[in-house]
Parts: structure tokens; sequence; C-alpha cells
């Protein structure tokens, strides 16, 4: 445990948040600067909570340096649920290209076939989804509605190590596992979404940055809670919105803020995934998961070469206070989650226990 008696918590998500964001939490649950309340108590009509709302917008708009020409959305519910409002709200001529590159990029497509003609612009499938499709390994459609990527897999632990050309199609992509990990040009892109339970805060939320030009009317039995252009037009408040998440996303975003920004940021996770990555690249007892080329810097995937050692792997960590190390239960093995707020004395850690559970069973 840290000094502050917390674990290493390596969760695929939800994930850590910074301490002093905790911190301010605490101060401000149960009377939210002078007003006698929590955030979580108070009306979303209100003038105070507007400026919390409306203060995380302008913070994320900065940090990301989203174009004046994007619209910035809170909507309730994960990144799943964006699955299918992507293809209900941008459907023009009733086809999508999708890349499968793990298993959520999968899950997208397949939601998305309910809503138009998708097809795989391309795939890893063949090889376990060890790496993401190359461009010249895409086939893409000029005429379709956009095409679908997810930028990072927590899965397979991989990254979409470029960003695709499209041409004219929108480029969506999800980025849950990645947002604000690293500088992104949203300009890049048609649509962005994340689910903040990664980088930003609790679950419960995803956050939508759409080009202008891409909002329309929808079809006419879109449900009122998946239709980006009344929630745009709303302001992300046609009904209660998800005020607590609002928030904390903002809190979190100060705290970026104040370190340096992405920029900063992405510093921090080049040095924890340099650490873990090149201690597996030395050792002869752990078996790395993901192509050089491609890893993730937000989920490290490995494993031994036995099933039995993987599980007396994660039963110890845990007796240490890193927990959450299992796989996934499609690859089995160990999962080390190291979103943003993973501190690099936790990563260290991690580090060190592997080199002793490998001295004592490698």
């Amino acid at each position: 445990m840290n000094q502050y008696g917390r674990i290493y918590n390596f969760s695929a998500g939800p994930s850590m948040l910074p301490v002093p964001v905790l911190e301010r939490c605490r101060d401000e649950m149960l009377n939210y600067r002078g007003t006698g309340m929590s955030v979580m108590e108070m009306s979303h009509r209100s003038k105070i909570f507007i400026e919390i709302a409306r203060h995380t917008e302008e913070l994320l708009r900065q940090v990301m340096a989203i174009p004046d020409n994007y619209k910035v959305l809170f909507m309730q519910g994960g990144a799943s649920l964006q699955f299918a409002a992507v293809p209900i709200n941008l459907r023009v001529n009733g086809k999508a290209d999708y890349v499968r590159s793990g298993n959520f990029s999968t899950i997208a497509s397949k939601e998305a076939a309910k809503f138009l003609t998708v097809q795989i612009a391309g795939s890893s499938e063949e090889t376990s989804f060890d790496h993401t499709p190359l461009q010249e390994e895409l086939t893409l459609d000029p005429g379709a509605d956009y095409l679908h990527i997810c930028m990072n897999n927590t899965i397979y632990g991989t990254k979409f190590p470029y960003i695709p050309k499209t041409g004219k199609v929108p480029l969506v992509a999800d980025i849950s596992s990645c947002v604000l990990s690293e500088p992104i040009d949203v300009s890049k892109f048609g649509l962005l979404y994340a689910g903040v339970q990664k980088n930003l805060a609790p679950a419960g939320m995803a956050i939508v940055i759409i080009r202008e030009d891409l909002l329309h009317e929808p079809p006419e039995n879109t449900p009122l809670m998946l239709n980006y252009k009344l929630t745009a037009d709303k302001d992300s408040m046609y009904n209660t919105p998800n005020c607590w998440n609002i928030y904390v996303t903002g809190l979190v975003l100060e705290y970026l803020q104040s370190i340096g920004g992405v920029e900063e940021m992405a510093r921090r996770n080049r040095k924890k995934a340099a650490l873990l990555y090149d201690y597996l690249d030395q050792s002869h007892f752990y078996i790395a998961g993901a192509r050089r080329d491609c890893r993730s810097m937000m989920n490290v995937i490995f494993r031994t070469d036995s099933p039995e050692l993987d599980a007396r792997f994660v039963a110890e960590a845990a007796e240490e206070g890193l927990v959450t190390l299992k796989g996934h239960r499609v690859l089995g093995g160990m999962r080390a989650s190291i979103y943003n707020n993973m501190p690099y004395e936790g990563v260290e850690r991690l580090v060190d226990y592997m080199q002793r559970f490998e001295k004592q069973h490698g």
C-alpha cells in the first residue's frame, strides 16, 4: 500500500482516480462551495450546476484542443451505448466500414449491423487480435457513412499507432481506454467517444465529441436519449444528466492541467509503459501478448506458460496490494491496466513483485 493506505488497482475499469481529486470530492461532499448540499443533490437546472457543466466542457476543450466546429456531449451510459448511437445518428447511405481489432470493436460492428450494412474493412482476428491492421491492410468504401475504429484495445493490449486515412469518409473512434493519455488531433476525426471510467471519472457516462456537420435529424424512431442533435441542442441537459460524473470529470481535468496537461501525462505514461515492457522483453519467464509495433500504453497483457502459475501470480499479488491483475476471461493470463492515474510507483512495485515471482518459480 502507498502512503494513503490505498492499494494499487490495475483494473481495466473502473480505474484509479487521482488522490487530490478524491480529497476534493471528500471536502465538497456535504457542502459544495457554500450551497449547503452535495453536487449529487442539486438541480441540474440550477445556476451553480450549469456553471460546473460549462467549466468541465471548457476544460476538456482546452486540454484536448477541440476545434470550435465540434460539439461536446455528456451522455448517460457507457461507451457500449454509443455502439448503437453512432450508426443511428450518422446513417446517410446506410452502410459503414468497421475495423475489428479486438473484442469491443467486434461488438460495436455487430451492434451497428442492426441499423445499417456493415463491411469489415480490416481485421486482426486471424492472429488472435495481437495487432491492429495497418493502413494498407484496410479495404475502405468511399461511399461509407463512416469508418469506425477502437483506438486502444483493453483486452488484447494493442492500440492504433496511426490515424487511418479515410478521404472524405468521417472517421469515428472509440477512445475510451486511451482518452487524454497522449495528444490526439481531434480534427482528423468526425466523431470521438469515450466512456469516462478509465481516465476521467466513475462509470456511468460517455463523452461524445462530434463535428457539427455530422449533426442532423436522425430517424423518427430514434430513442430520445440516443439523439445527438437533441443532446447538442439541449446542451446535454434534455433530462437530468449524470451530474456527479460531469463534476468529477471537471476535477480530473483541473488536476491534469495542474501537472502540465496531456503532454506531461503522455510523458508519464510512456515512462510507466517502458518500465513494464522493458522488463517483459528481457524476461524468459513471462510472455507478452501484443505485437511490439502496436502495444498499448494503457493495458499490458502478459502470462506465464502455466495457467496454474498465472492464478498463483494474481492471488499472491493481491496479498501485496497489487490488485485486479487477472486477465480477461477471453485470454486468461494477466493484464496490468496502467491508466493515467496509476502512479509510476505502482508500476515499480509491480515489476519488483514480478521479478521476485520469476526468481521463485522460473
